[in-house]
């Protein structure tokens, strides 16, 4: 399974990602230091206005008084005076501390997912990953404190639960490679979002990863991939259009066999994050069978051209390629093609495109009379048309054979022909040039 590129899509994230949001419930309570120097050093610390003075403070209080009734306080000012100061590693640090203290203390359980998520998604480092999800399904599974009201907690899960979930998401698609478990946690974070908070941040970043995850589940899921890049794509910045509309449109096409019908998905998906019935409503384009059986029903079989003969007899149902074949046994055609294989017996013939791709032989052609030795093709030689100066090589069709699909070729016919021969190509004629008589000049 190839990796996403999240290089592009953390710094989408960024554009409007808030570092952290407020999670510390108001502690009614009245802790009371004793000792005034252990005071005197709380105030100092507590009250610098910059940011980098007040980290170093703040530290150099933990390791004069590593026993502190306020310990648990301080480590979450430090918490955010390292976020404010952007200093992930610190920052990380800090809250792994706060939560040795304070096991089930959101903001620090919070902004370490944060920056594992973004450390992992930007190394692939699973172990990381691996962290950060399972700090997440801590997160998710902590308790309300006994003191934090039930508006506040509503605040504080709505603010964290989305994060958690996308954390979850990644960690079991970059690292336990499984897709289907990453698109549900993905699914429960947009689920959670306010739907205008889709449009930004990490809800647009996580819809257009949303779309990824269906492209690469196996077999993709078509359908939905196209739903979420064309949500992704009605919001994001026009410097990611381009790459997202590329996406958008491989597999639209895919699925669907034309561009028609798309900006009426671009609209549904701009006027909301979901399908309305719950599954994107995209008609699929028609298998070869359904396009063999339209070209069989319209008739004027005789007519068609050799190619379309054979997609008939490897793509129609047993009905329409009879009828097909029915058409063309024990009829002459010329085979226009590339030699595979050919002995002084037997020549076999790549003739449509694909199987000159595969270098397979859809066409073998059993000779009426055998060539000299010398006389034999070399593989790579190409058959075209006698009209056209070309050699060609002729035959009556015999029987045929449909080959079903497989992992890595589609389904193709091999058709065998009889009474095989062999026009060789039109020597063009050499015309001497004109001499003149002897004596006689130019002019004269």
């Amino acid at each position: 399974m190839k990796k996403f590129v999240f290089a592009s899509v953390m710094a989408m994230a960024s554009i409007s990602l808030v570092y952290a949001p407020t999670l510390r419930a108001q502690d009614s309570d009245t802790i009371s230091i004793k000792d005034p120097s252990e005071f005197n050093a709380y105030q100092m610390a507590t009250t610098q206005s910059d940011p980098k003075a007040k980290a170093s403070a703040l530290e150099s209080f933990l390791t004069s008084y590593p026993q502190s009734v306020v310990k648990k306080a301080v480590l979450g000012m430090l918490v955010d005076t390292y976020g404010t100061l952007n200093d992930d590693d610190k920052a990380l640090g800090a809250a792994t501390r706060l939560l040795q203290e304070d096991p089930n203390n959101m903001e620090a359980i919070y902004l370490s997912v944060v920056i594992k998520k973004k450390q992992g998604g930007r190394t692939g480092d699973a172990q990381t990953l691996d962290d950060a999800a399972a700090l997440a399904r801590k997160g998710l599974a902590t308790p309300k404190p006994a003191k934090t009201s039930d508006d506040d907690w509503k605040k504080q899960t709505s603010a964290t639960y989305p994060v958690f979930h996308s954390a979850i998401a990644l960690d079991d698609i970059i690292s336990k490679k499984d897709v289907k478990a990453g698109i549900d946690e993905y699914r429960q974070e947009l689920m959670l979002f306010p739907v205008d908070a889709t449009k930004s941040g990490t809800g647009l970043v996580d819809t257009l990863q949303l779309g990824e995850a269906y492209a690469k589940l196996t077999p993709p899921d078509a359908v939905n991939a196209v739903w979420f890049y064309a949500r992704a794509l009605a919001f994001a910045p026009d410097s990611y259009k381009p790459v997202i509309e590329k996406k958008l449109d491989y597999w639209y096409k895919k699925y669907h066999g034309a561009m028609d019908g798309l900006d009426d998905i671009k609209a549904q998906t701009a006027a909301g994050l979901f399908p309305a019935g719950g599954a994107p409503q995209i008609k699929a384009a028609a298998t070869p069978a359904e396009i063999a059986h339209g070209v069989v029903a319209g008739g004027n079989l005789p007519s068609l051209n050799l190619g379309d003969k054979e997609f008939i007899l490897a793509n129609g149902t047993k009905e329409d390629a009879d009828q097909m074949w029915a058409v063309l046994k024990d009829q002459p055609t010329p085979v226009p093609g590339i030699v595979i294989e050919a002995s002084t017996t037997v020549i076999k013939v790549a003739v449509s495109d694909d199987a000159k791709a595969a270098k397979f032989a859809d066409f073998i052609v059993t000779l009426k009379k055998p060539l000299d030795d010398k006389d034999v093709p070399a593989v790579g030689f190409e058959y075209g048309l006698h009209s056209k100066g070309q050699a060609e090589l002729d035959g009556t069709y015999a029987t045929y054979t449909q080959i079903p699909a497989t992992a890595t070729a589609a389904q193709s016919a091999q058709i065998m022909l009889s009474d095989g021969t062999i026009q060789a190509a039109e020597k063009k004629k050499v015309v001497a040039p004109h001499k003149p008589a002897a004596g006689h000049h130019a002019g004269e």
